[in-house]
């Protein structure tokens, strides 16, 4: 059932925040692929404009390689350490049909890392790739480096060199999973990831 797989994501992300009992790791995975699943197989598409917001990582699965196969095998999924913020934040450029910002922040107590850049969609595929161009690092809300972590000249280089770049050679997550409250996605290594909106 459909609302199986929403309920046991909602639950996990529900829990995470509020600090109740979590779903343990290995009922998550199996959810987050059911979701992955449904979305295939209903060939659900997902618009750029649904990903805008401040999202909170708060489960994600590693992945390794499997040499004989050619392939890869997730490990046991995990849930983010509280003490440890890491966000996704999206915004649409108005105007520019899948085409908008990406920021990712880590913040572990007065340290805050905060990578930008652009991203670009491909909306039959769910496919949303992105490049960060800039590297913020603040300390107590100080910024103490800004700098760009490219090699263009200037921000409308990187934009257009971007924008012109395969999307096999660039960073890149597939969604599977859009609600008003949570985002599930698998990365271009094969994690799986469930973030939660940040209010």
């Amino acid at each position: 059932m459909t609302s199986d797989f929403i309920n046991v994501l909602a639950q996990a992300a529900n829990a995470y925040q509020e600090g109740t009992k979590l779903p343990e790791g290995q009922i998550v995975v199996n959810a987050l692929l059911a979701a992955e699943t449904h979305t295939k197989n209903e060939k659900i598409n997902y618009n750029f404009s649904d990903l805008n917001g401040k999202w909170r990582l708060c489960f994600a699965t590693g992945t390794k390689k499997v040499r004989k196969k050619g392939g890869i095998i997730l490990k046991a999924g995990r849930y983010l350490p509280k003490f440890l913020n890491i966000y996704l934040a999206f915004s649409e450029n108005l105007g520019k049909s899948h085409r908008g910002e990406i920021s990712n922040q880590v913040q572990l107590g007065s340290i805050l890392l905060k990578l930008t850049g652009f991203t670009k969609c491909l909306g039959k595929k769910n496919i949303l790739a992105f490049d960060f161009l800039q590297m913020q690092l603040s300390f107590l809300n100080k910024i103490i480096f800004n700098k760009p972590i490219s090699s263009g000249k200037n921000s409308e280089n990187l934009s257009e060199s971007f924008y012109e770049k395969p999307i096999a050679k660039l960073p890149f997550f597939v969604f599977f999973l859009i609600t008003e409250n949570m985002i599930a996605a698998r990365g271009k290594g094969g994690g799986l990831a469930l973030w939660f909106k940040e209010n």
